[in-house]
């Protein structure tokens, strides 16, 4: 029954799954998967895993799950508290979306290897594909500022206290600030993420907190 995540400290989908596991206060095994630069892992024995080559990839009881959302989903289901969710059908949903948005939407368009094969098929220039990853921060976070602005302002995205939304949300900001985006339009996003960062599951989980971290990486 030990938990064991498959993982890379500075992949942020992997990111999310340590902030999950941390707000549920469950042990694991960490078992780092070093993803190189195109953000996979080509070895038989991790590819017998995960066809995929991605992480995280999560073994509990003889399973194997992968892909952070259906991970947090499943944690939620054999774990259910404390709830990653919000009580109410509505908040949940809206809580579900904003997750969605900035996994399918903002990530999925940003990633390492995105840009790998933008750079080494496409031969896009770095000042052309600073522009692309610029593009699609400003355009996602730009609508969720506005989803945020649209509610009654509370600590944490969906209520008092951190949901799937938030757990979403770090890592990509993270990812921004790592890419020296300009977040100051976002101020709503900027107070959630501060708040966040403060708490000790958030700090337990941030990259330079595991155990295969390497400094300036």
């Amino acid at each position: 029954m030990v938990l064991r995540l498959h993982n890379f400290f500075r992949n942020s989908a992997g990111h999310r799954v340590r902030i999950a596991l941390a707000l549920k206060d469950l042990d694991y095994e960490y078992v780092s998967v070093n993803i190189g630069p195109a953000g996979e892992q080509k070895s038989e024995a991790y590819l017998k895993l995960n066809p995929q080559g991605l992480v995280p990839a999560l073994e509990h009881d003889g399973a194997v799950i992968t892909q952070s959302t259906a991970i947090i989903e499943y944690l939620e289901e054999v774990f259910p508290d404390p709830s990653l969710f919000p009580s109410d059908p509505v908040t949940r949903a809206q809580a579900r979306a904003f997750a969605a948005a900035i996994a399918s939407e903002m990530h999925a368009l940003n990633n390492s290897g995105v840009h790998r094969y933008l750079a080494s098929e496409m031969e896009i220039d770095e000042k052309k594909r600073a522009q692309w990853y610029a593009h699609w921060a400003a355009k996602g976070f730009g609508a969720l500022e506005q989803l945020l602005a649209a509610r009654p302002e509370t600590p944490f995205c969906f209520g008092d206290r951190p949901t799937v939304a938030d757990i979403f949300l770090v890592p990509q900001h993270l990812n921004y600030r790592r890419f020296k985006i300009d977040l100051a339009p976002y101020a709503r996003i900027n107070r959630i993420v501060s708040r966040c960062e403060a708490l000790p599951p958030f700090q337990a989980a941030a990259p330079e907190a595991q155990p295969d971290h390497v400094e300036g990486f």
